[in-house]
Parts: C-alpha cells; structure tokens; sequence
C-alpha cells in the first residue's frame, strides 16, 4: 500500500477542499399549515345507534336511530333501526378516528366521571 499524496480535487467553485466544511444554510422555518372547516353543506341529525363491519380494504360505520331503545316493555321480535348515515373509511383513517374517539373518552370522564 501506498500513500496517496495527490492534491485534494476541487469543489465547485474552483476551491481546492482544506478540511473545512461549509456550514449549512440555516434550515427555513417550518411552514405553519391551517385547516378549515367547510360548513355550507353539513346536516346533523341525532344517532343512537352505531354498528361496524369491515373488509380488508374498508371500515364501514352505520349510524341510525332505534326507537325502542328506552322500551324494556316492547313485544318480543327483531328490533328495526332506521339507518340514516353510512361512513366508508380506509383501516388508517379509522385508526386516526378510534384514536380521537379513546382520547376523547379519556377527557371526558376525567371531567365527569367514568362511563357506565
């Protein structure tokens, strides 16, 4: 083996490389990124019931309402729910919303009280 006693190359701009590095330009700020919420066409409606089926692909939430949900006294057979809402979501996205809705709960019941 051999020592190598040829010059440094050149960096761009025609300066030979002396065991300096050229600081880095000071890194831009992050951009600050806002979300807005359009309201011109939401609906709300009251759902006391949810349901949930899921695929590989999709999560799919059901929001309805059953009206004989405060009847202990009702005639025995299948209960029907009017289903009003149907949400489609990808597995992440209904990750992200399990997420939102476990802390959501935390909060609430360390301002009020457990849930049943």
């Amino acid at each position: 083996m051999s020592d190598d006693k040829r010059p440094a190359k050149a960096k761009a701009g025609g300066r030979a490389a002396a065991g300096k590095s050229t600081p880095a330009p000071p890194a831009a700020p992050p951009r600050q990124q806002t979300l807005k919420f359009r309201t011109d066409n939401l609906k709300s409606s009251y759902c006391n019931m949810a349901n949930v089926t899921s695929t590989r692909e999709e999560v799919v939430l059901n929001f309805g309402v059953n009206q004989n949900w405060d009847q202990p006294g009702a005639a025995p057979g299948p209960l029907e729910v009017d289903v009003q809402h149907r949400v489609i979501l990808s597995p992440f996205a209904a990750k992200r919303l399990s997420d939102a809705l476990g802390q959501l709960v935390r909060d609430y019941e360390q301002r009020y009280g457990p849930l049943g």
